[in-house]
């Protein structure tokens, strides 16, 4: 197996984000290739501040390392209206699962919520992923000058009762 397609070799926690966590979540943010060249506009200045993580469902998935848990990947679910706002995986880690553990969680957490269904404004980048999870596309975000220059596929999951 490829790098990019081994799958993780070392525990991963999914646990509630805390303020602490708002920097690396940022970088994490910033730094994704999927807004690489004429998307990099649309995070350059975003930030997911103690404000948003206190405001919202966010969740961090951890791996275990030497310095004691590293950051993956994250997810922010918005309850109302109910919204997958964020999900990033870091670069180097991508293609291993995590991704889908993390999708897993917020459709628990949605379900713990009484939420039976949820959107996504995907980035089309991820738009092939959100399908291969099981979100179905449900129509078009149309571009919002000068924030997102460009339209954006618009999914919904269903979350199954449990």
């Amino acid at each position: 197996m490829s790098a990019r397609t081994s799958p993780i070799s070392r525990p991963i926690t999914i646990r509630r984000a805390v303020a602490r966590d708002a920097k690396r979540l940022t970088r994490l943010v910033r730094g994704s290739g999927a807004y690489a060249g004429k998307y990099a506009a649309a995070v350059a200045g975003y930030r997911v501040g103690p404000d948003y993580i206190e405001a919202h469902r966010t969740f961090v998935a951890v791996g275990a390392d030497e310095h004691g848990g590293r950051v993956l990947g994250f997810y922010s679910l918005v309850v109302a209206p109910p919204e997958l706002d964020l999900l990033f995986v870091a670069d180097d880690v991508q293609g291993r699962g995590i991704g889908r553990l993390l999708v897993a969680h917020m459709q628990s957490e949605a379900r713990a919520a009484g939420i039976d269904r949820l959107k996504v404004v995907s980035h089309l980048p991820a738009a092939d992923f959100y399908h291969r999870v099981g979100a179905v596309r449900t129509g078009t975000a149309f571009a919002n000058p000068p924030a997102v220059p460009w339209d954006r596929p618009e999914f919904e999951f269903r979350i199954p009762p449990g």
